[in-house]
């Protein structure tokens, strides 16, 4: 369980002083989240591809009107429960990045910092803002967090790219599935683009949990580090 730690640096707050808390419960949860997060999405694709595939075979008179139920009643509950999951993963990211952001601060001072502790969370939902800011949330609190400096910040970059071209697509889809006519063709280009978003969350989910992993190890050895 994640929880103040003795003999760790310590810094002043308005709120009075800090100490490092591990991040390593907070971390876990994240990475197991976001990880049930892309399988819900691969499902989400499977169910695109399916309903393309039975309203082709509807049009063909290969499929009934209960294949189409079905396919779309597959297809909801597999938005659904992915949105369920989706909403918990965000959740527990940003409990464990304001711990590590917290973190950063007693190790690399708050000067380390290019956004202020109320942009940790909120940079995610601001519109415009939310392009970048979150971006430099993170790569702050990963380079303040390496024992060695200055580090890399390569993984953070792709990572934030993917993320971005990805919620762009996503939209692209919202809109479609909103939109007042939808034909095969318009399911098929859906089902295409629902895949690449897929491929790309992926790769995004993965090097994010990658990140999650190194900045929690990087935060814990220092701890360690500084009580000997």
């Amino acid at each position: 369980m994640d929880g103040p730690q003795q003999g760790a640096p310590t810094s002043a707050s308005p709120a009075g002083p800090e100490r490092y808390r591990t991040v390593t419960g907070t971390a876990v949860a994240a990475a197991t989240l976001i990880l049930l997060v892309l399988v819900g999405e691969v499902l989400v694709s499977v169910s695109d591809w399916g309903i393309y595939d039975v309203v082709h075979d509807y049009k063909a008179g290969a499929a009934t009107v209960a294949d189409l139920d079905a396919a779309d009643s597959f297809s909801r509950l597999a938005s659904i429960a992915t949105l369920v999951v989706w909403v918990s993963a965000g959740v527990v990211f940003l409990v464990w990045l304001w711990r590590a952001r917290i973190n950063a601060e007693l190790f690399g001072g708050t000067e380390a910092q290019r956004r202020s502790r109320g942009w940790v969370v909120g940079g995610w939902f601001t519109p415009v803002a939310n392009l970048w800011v979150p971006y430099q949330v993170v790569s702050d609190i990963w380079k303040a967090s390496a024992a060695r400096r200055p580090v890399p910040g390569g993984l953070v970059m792709v990572w934030w790219a993917l993320l971005v071209v990805s919620t762009i697509i996503g939209r692209s889809l919202a809109q479609f599935y909103l939109s007042e006519e939808i034909t095969e063709e318009g399911l098929r280009s859906a089902a295409n683009l629902s895949t690449l978003s897929t491929a790309l969350d992926a790769a995004a989910g993965v090097l994010v949990v990658l990140i999650i992993r190194r900045i929690t190890a990087w935060q814990t050895q220092r701890l360690v580090q500084s009580a000997v």
